[in-house]
Order: C-alpha cells, then sequence, then structure tokens
C-alpha cells in the first residue's frame, strides 16, 4: 500500500517528527489506515487457516467480541467461519 506519495518508513518518520505537527498527523492517519487493512487481511488469512474468532482475537490482544464484531461483516463473504462448539 502506497500511502501519501511515502513509503512506509518515511510515513513513519513523518509520524515521529513533532517539528511540523501538520505532516505528522497526516502520517499517523495514513499509517492508522495501513494498520487497519494489514488487520482486515490477517484476521482474513487467520478465518482461512481455520482459527477461531477466540484464537484471532488472543492473537490480537482483544476479546472475542472485539474483535467479532470489528471484522464479522468486513471480511470476505466467501471464507468459512468456524462456529463456537461450547
Amino acid at each position: 500500500m502506497y500511502v501519501d506519495n511515502m513509503n512506509t518508513t518515511q510515513t513513519a518518520q513523518a509520524a515521529a517528527d513533532t517539528t511540523d505537527p501538520r505532516a505528522g498527523l497526516r502520517a499517523v492517519v495514513s499509517l492508522r489506515a495501513l494498520a487497519d487493512a494489514l488487520e482486515l487481511r490477517q484476521v482474513e488469512a487467520a478465518l482461512r487457516a481455520g482459527m477461531t474468532w477466540q484464537q484471532i482475537a488472543d492473537g490480537l490482544g482483544v476479546t472475542r467480541q472485539a474483535v467479532h464484531k470489528k471484522y464479522a461483516k468486513r471480511i470476505d463473504p466467501a471464507i468459512v467461519i468456524p462456529r463456537r462448539t461450547s
């Protein structure tokens, strides 16, 4: 993902640089969008690999309910989602 005509290293450097807050804030927004897109890809990969919502939540350090609420309607509809048995 190409963000704001910068590579991710340059974007991270801009986000960390406090001399230009406007550029820093734009960089933070770009990095957040990149992180969100990458997280969705990994959640989809985890579901395709047969992981449960609980396992995904554990990997992300959040609750099962939080990860399900965030991603259940955003994932590729072709993905077969494992059902809880207990």
